[in-house]
């Protein structure tokens, strides 16, 4: 007996490469650290991550969600550092609310120029 396989799907070229997720630098948010954000991941709600470097699977990091009444959580920071940054992350994210929401929603789907796009229309903590 024979199995027929169907063929594989064909990669993606890179102009149509999906992204789900883009680290910003303090150059793109006025933040120091890295700020994580991505598409709809696990069974959470629309959020960012703070990083103070580069970011990790363990690192300590400030998760702030996208909500109209924000909540933010410590994952392992120092409680001075964490309640430093606070004020500025959720000054970026009320800057950037509707935006970050939709590339949550939508942004699986977008191609590297509408994620880049994305990026440069965010704006900065000033």
């Amino acid at each position: 007996m024979t199995t027929v396989l169907d063929a594989p799907a064909a990669l993606p070229a890179l102009d149509d490469e999906i992204f789900e997720m883009v680290n910003l630098p303090r150059k793109d948010t006025g933040v120091d650290g890295i700020i994580h954000v991505s598409t709809a991941q696990g069974p959470h709600g629309p959020r960012v991550t703070w990083y103070p470097d580069r970011p990790g699977r363990d690192a300590p990091c400030l998760t702030v969600t996208l909500e109209a009444s924000p909540r933010v959580i410590n994952h392992g920071l120092p409680n001075r550092q964490a309640e430093g940054v606070a004020p500025q992350v959720l000054a970026w994210v009320e800057l950037n609310r509707p935006a970050l929401v939709t590339f949550w929603q939508d942004g699986i789907a977008w191609t590297r120029d509408e994620v880049s796009a994305f990026i440069d229309g965010l704006a900065k903590r000033p």
